[in-house]
């Protein structure tokens, strides 16, 4: 039996002496602080012959030097370069290779501060290892990690009873810990396949059986591993696969625009035609591309993968392919989520956090605690205005664009998040529920828009390179004193003056022209402002930048046009100090400036977004 040991879990994926792609499983490891998750991951590496040459023996002399006694811990956390922390920090990867399969083990800290590292790496994982200290018994962090793992759909689960030669391999501490956590787990519906005695540091029933448990008739840790099912990669699911980006080749002829992603389930053909989520975009797949290897004519679950398209459509990264015949995601502004907490400040609302899902980043806040759960006892209580740390909760997310998903019952892959602030992941969760938002009438006449739209031959980004700018709507609003239309027909006339295509457009122009069949009311300003978006959308779809005035937008009213337009095509522009509502503006100008300045400004931003390019 060998093994590799690696700190990247993106390696090559492993392969037979014939060649042959090998099964390879990801396997979380969990536990409370100090119950020995590192020293039964050496023993395991130890006893299989899985460490790298002369390992073993360098960490032996190191411990003589420093006259510390040789742990089986100090393996892993050799590996990782953490000796000194005397806590293991990070999700250390571990590969190793047994007859039956390749490994990754995937060491999670159960200190509590470093609880977010098993989420990350439990989020991977198709199965998992949860840890006890046969001493100190069942935890609170114990529960915590069996509770989240349950939220991540891990279902395959061993616990590993260890430090059993600290109570003298006593039968009946294992049986009250088997009793008392089984109870726990199922409550939060999952049945440990194995509940295993262990003695890490003896190395009893890790890689094989011990003999001072005779009592003990079942698998040790590495027979438990061998015997895990490794699930089937969902091809035969509905076809998902997030954008990662969209590249675009131009040497010797070559013009493809490449789609490429991971295809979280299903297949996708050549041939297929795909819808593209939220924005409802549709065209075929003309042919599926593949790094350093001849074009494929199918992509399924689990490959890294591109494809052209024979229609030019512009899509974005963060949008969801799915296929025109099978059932299509979710896609909402507004979901309620199962979500774990971990930031050491409280999730609170009226703050705005960023959501990733997938490829998918959008700015979010906390709209409505229905429940939270202590996740180390289950009970519940209602009407929380905010989670603190450590606190699992059903609870409903604002976000401020719609997203595509699918629900967690349905495809768990794309139902699973995480929540950033700052710089650093702060909690995560699965999506249960896609709620109606107030831009969901809009939505279902825009979708149908762009799936009956029948596009130009000439790509979005050949008149951008035309016309040496990108289409965009900039929308100038203020107070209603607040002088917009001379601003806005002042950077109209410079943009033109230096070329560029623009027009601007009153909203008394579409008032009193489109519009005119329905009364001016304030009832029926959704309905104008929808209108707008679609006249704005032909525009863009024509290469145009446009300026369009009008009073006192507010933030619904703008995801409003945003769900016409999309939210990656719009400026937006406040004039005057006095801002009257609760819109999120990209530019404020002042009052105090003139003209002039306040045009000077507008076109330097239009240049800093890189929507008018800047000259060579």
């Amino acid at each position: 039996m060998k093994a590799e040991i690696h700190d990247d879990m993106q390696s090559a994926r492993p392969t037979d002496v014939d060649g042959a792609p090998q099964e390879r499983m990801p396997i979380v490891i969990a536990g409370h602080v100090d119950h020995g998750k590192s020293t039964i991951i050496g023993r395991l590496l130890a006893d299989t012959g899985s460490l790298p040459q002369g390992k073993l023996e360098q960490v032996r002399a190191s411990c003589e030097r420093n006259a510390r006694p040789f742990e089986y811990a100090f393996l892993l956390d050799a590996l990782k370069d953490e000796q000194s922390q005397g806590i293991t920090i990070d999700s250390a990867r571990v590969f190793f290779k047994s007859d039956r399969r390749h490994y990754i083990i995937i060491d999670a800290p159960g200190h509590i501060e470093f609880l977010k590292n098993m989420v990350t790496g439990a989020a991977r994982a198709e199965a998992g290892l949860l840890v006890i200290d046969a001493q100190e018994g069942v935890q609170e962090n114990s529960r915590r990690h069996g509770y989240m793992m349950s939220m991540l759909g891990i279902r395959q689960i061993a616990v590993l009873v260890n430090k059993m030669d600290l109570v003298a391999f006593d039968r009946r501490v294992f049986d009250d810990i088997v009793t008392e956590y089984s109870a726990f787990l199922q409550q939060i519906d999952i049945r440990p396949t194995y509940f295993v005695p262990v003695s890490g540091r003896e190395g009893d029933n890790i890689a094989h059986a011990g003999s001072r448990m005779p009592w003990y008739e079942g698998s040790s840790v590495l027979q438990a591993l061998d015997a895990f099912q490794a699930p089937h990669l969902p091809v035969g699911g509905a076809f998902r696969m997030a954008v990662q980006g969209v590249y675009k080749f131009t040497q010797h002829g070559d013009d493809r625009r490449i789609v490429a992603g991971t295809v979280q389930s299903g297949t996708v053909n050549v041939g297929d035609e795909v819808v593209f989520y939220p924005s409802g975009k549709k065209s075929h797949v003309q042919s599926v591309e593949a790094f350093s290897r001849p074009s494929q004519h199918q992509a399924m679950a689990g490959q890294a993968t591109g494809f052209t398209l024979s229609e030019q459509i512009f899509v974005s990264r963060g949008e969801v392919v799915a296929l025109a015949s099978e059932p299509h995601p979710k896609v909402t502004s507004l979901i309620r989520t199962n979500l774990f907490w971990l930031g050491k400040d409280p999730l609170v609302k009226n703050r705005d956090y960023t959501l990733k899902l997938g490829t998918a980043r959008v700015h979010m806040r906390l709209d409505q605690v229905h429940r939270v759960i202590d996740a180390s006892d289950l009970s519940a209580h209602a009407d929380a205005q905010h989670l603190n740390r450590h606190d699992v909760a059903d609870c409903t997310l604002k976000l401020k664009r719609a997203i595509a998903f699918d629900l967690a019952e349905d495809i768990a892959a794309t139902s699973r998040f995480v929540v950033v602030d700052g710089y650093e992941i702060r909690g995560g969760g699965i999506i249960r529920e896609a709620l109606q938002d107030q831009q969901a009438w809009v939505r279902e006449k825009v979708l149908l828009r762009n799936y009956k739209w029948e596009p130009s031959i000439i790509a979005p980004e050949h008149r951008a390179e035309k016309y040496n700018q990108r289409s965009t709507l900039l929308l100038i609003t203020g107070a209603q004193e607040a002088d917009r239309k001379t601003v806005a027909k002042g950077l109209e006339a410079r943009l033109f003056d230096d070329g560029r295509v623009v027009y601007f457009l009153g909203i008394g122009n579409v008032l009193y022209g489109v519009d005119a069949d329905i009364e001016r009311t304030f009832e029926n300003r959704k309905e104008h402002l929808r209108r707008l978006g679609e006249i704005a959308n032909l525009m863009l779809d024509a290469g145009v930048i446009l300026v369009v005035t009008a009073a006192e937008l507010t933030q619904e009213e703008l995801q409003l046009i945003r769900t016409s337009v999309g939210s990656n095509r719009i400026e937006v522009v406040w004039v005057g100090e006095n801002v009257t509502t609760d819109l999120a503006y990209d530019v404020l100008l002042s009052e105090h400036e003139s003209i002039e300045e306040q045009v000077f400004r507008l076109k330097d931003h239009l240049q800093e977004a890189g929507i008018i390019y800047r000259p060579w």
